[in-house]
């Protein structure tokens, strides 16, 4: 597979990979359900959902568990992790692609983006905007660092991987058919359910 920015090869190949070792396991599948049984409240049917940026599949994973019938796709750029991937959910929902290639063709009820924007290239972040919205047929869930300006922070040791900004804002400005519905804040301190200090922020399509 062929990439068109730096980003894209440094999540497909070895830090990638690590990173599907680092973030499992049953603390973090407890934090995830509460997290979503939080950022969904106020969310009407899902019985569809695609997550941009599936990694192994734990929120997934959490998702099913609040939402036993859901009709699950993930895609993963990491095939490693795309490998896991499918052993949560059938193995024709995962999607192997970058989620800069990946075109849907569909809606599903809940479009999910959880930790991928911060290290997409600034510059392509109108194209992924473009498929997170044609991929939503109700909901769209951003959860993302944020800060209401653009700023690019030190990554483990890498520049130019990590960037903060207001993207759900930049989204609703895009999108005059998208309507905040909910928001909030989950810290990476919670004595009983911690998140890595992410913003989420609950959209949907107007009626």
């Amino acid at each position: 597979m062929s990439f068109e920015t730096e980003q894209e090869a440094f999540w497909a190949g070895e830090f990638g990979d690590e990173y599907g070792s680092r973030n499992t396991g049953a603390a973090l599948l407890a934090s995830n359900l509460h997290f979503f049984g939080q950022a969904l409240r106020r969310a009407r049917s899902v019985r569809s959902c695609i997550e941009f940026g599936a990694n192994i599949g734990m929120n997934l994973r959490a998702l099913r568990l609040l939402y036993p019938e859901q009709r699950q796709h993930g895609i993963e750029i990491n095939e490693s992790a795309a490998a896991e991937l499918a052993t949560v959910i059938p193995a024709d929902q995962v999607i192997q692609d970058s989620i800069l290639s990946f075109r849907p063709q569909r809606t599903w009820d809940l479009v999910l983006i959880k930790g991928v924007l911060i290290h997409i290239k600034p510059e392509s972040l109108p194209l992924v905007y473009d498929n997170l919205h044609a991929a939503a047929g109700k909901h769209l869930l951003v959860a993302e660092y944020y800060n209401p300006s653009p700023v690019a922070i030190p990554y483990r040791g890498h520049t130019d991987r990590l960037f903060k900004r207001d993207f759900a804002g930049e989204i609703l400005a895009r999108f005059p058919d998208l309507k905040l519905v909910d928001y909030g804040f989950a810290y990476r301190n919670d004595p009983a359910f911690p998140q890595d200090d992410i913003t989420w922020f609950l959209l949907e399509r107007r009626d």
